[in-house]
């Protein structure tokens, strides 16, 4: 079995979306920055997340994700499983035709007990727990969060100075100073 980036990156968005929910809703622009994930492959993660009930979205401004449960209630198993990614070790996906018409390999009993075994681990494992780890190690959480505005909420008045005559008289009397 292996962990795509799909489901690695879904883990990472959740812990950093979980540190931060506090102080308000958490845009995906930050959580991209941060963890240096596409913006666009996080909005496609996200809309799988919240399908699933793992994150609630709010609109306009001051708008972006919060959870939509308890980060001790969702487990990395819900995370990975809600984004498509499959637990699966076997060669046949779990449908017992490893070697095709004749039936399972000789280590199918294997694989899907590993299976089972991951998928008990990744069920154990909250999101608060990888929170909690998270703060032991002593990460930095920003009392606000920063936002860039494109657009400043207080106009800029700036004083216009015009070097250019403003009539056509004012024009004419220029030419003939010169």
């Amino acid at each position: 079995m292996r962990l795509t980036t799909k489901g690695r990156f879904a883990v990472t968005a959740m812990i950093d979306l979980a540190l931060r929910q506090a102080n308000g809703p958490v845009t995906l622009a930050a959580i991209s920055q941060r963890q240096q994930i596409s913006l666009s492959y996080l909005e496609q993660l996200f809309g799988k997340l919240r399908r699933h009930d793992l994150v609630e979205s709010t609109r306009g401004p001051g708008g972006g994700y919060s959870l939509g449960r308890k980060a001790a209630d969702i487990t990395v198993a819900d995370i990975i499983v809600s984004v498509d990614e499959p637990i699966d070790a076997t060669h046949c996906g779990g449908k017992e035709n490893c070697l095709g018409e004749t039936g399972r390999c000789m280590t199918h009993e294997l694989w899907a007990s590993l299976n089972q075994r991951m998928v008990e681990f990744l069920d154990s494992v909250t999101l608060q727990k990888l929170v909690d780890d998270q703060i032991a190690k002593g990460i930095e959480i920003e009392d606000k969060p920063s936002v860039r505005r494109a657009i400043s909420p207080m106009p800029v008045v700036k004083p216009i100075h015009v070097n250019a005559p403003n009539s056509v008289f004012a024009l004419g009397n220029a030419f003939a100073k010169s």
